[in-house]
């Protein structure tokens, strides 16, 4: 459903799925931020938040676009997500904090990114989340902006020329840092690998796509990760 979020720059919008009691029995249950690519907020990472909901936790989208669309907004992100900090991570608090403070959530909250969205689940994962889980998310320049990371699963593809050598570098940085993870690679897959985005076609001439052995495989692992480290 359709939700008001407040932030430290006014309300924005997002989207809320709450697990069923039929399916995942009476909560409190934990809950999970997820942070939309470059497309926005629209069909597929509502369906995403759905997925999360059916397995058992409480989970939001903020609209990273709300201020004024895509066009407009993109820039503004960008710079949050290069300086690591600004109005994109006070909306992801502002979200965290939403349903943290809910009766249905256990307050152990995780964060999941996509694209853009996992460059900002990568550097949130210091900020008061328990785990966290980016996909194909862009690695900050200075990795001591991943000091005292949360746990972290983390998704790559082989085939995504803008990421190539992330998920060692990743692996290498958090195992310098004694953060508990799990980086994988998927061979045959590259950019956007879990995210159904049209045109499609299109798409895959510029190397994005969906992959759906990589994509249910990495789907397996952030739900054991976080299993193991929020509950649920």
């Amino acid at each position: 459903m359709q939700l008001t979020i407040s932030t430290s720059d006014g309300p924005i919008n997002g989207y809320l799925a709450v697990p069923s009691a039929e399916v995942s029995g009476e909560g409190p249950w934990p809950g999970v931020v997820i942070v939309h690519d470059i497309m926005g907020l629209g069909d597929d990472v509502r369906q995403i938040a759905g997925r999360f909901a059916s397995a058992g936790y409480v989970a939001i989208v903020p609209n990273m676009y709300a201020r004024g669309g895509a066009v407009r907004c993109v820039r503004g992100i960008f710079k949050a997500l290069g300086e690591g900090r600004g109005q994109g991570f006070d909306d992801i608090e502002a979200a965290r904090r939403l349903i943290a403070d809910r009766d249905d959530c256990t307050g152990k909250i995780g964060i999941v990114g996509f694209c853009m969205g996992g460059g900002f689940a990568l550097l949130a994962a210091p900020r008061g989340f328990q785990a966290s889980a980016p996909y194909y998310g862009m690695l900050p320049k200075d990795l001591a902006m991943l000091d005292g990371s949360c746990p972290v699963v983390a998704s790559f593809g082989r085939k995504d020329a803008g990421l190539k050598g992330a998920a060692a570098k990743l692996e290498a940085a958090l195992t310098e840092r004694d953060v508990p993870h799990d980086v994988k690679e998927y061979p045959e897959a590259g950019h956007s690998f879990a995210n159904r985005i049209s045109p499609a076609a299109l798409l895959k001439v510029l190397g994005f796509g969906y992959h759906h052995e990589s994509s249910e495989d990495a789907w397996r692992r952030v739900l054991a990760f976080f299993r193991q480290h929020l509950g649920g």
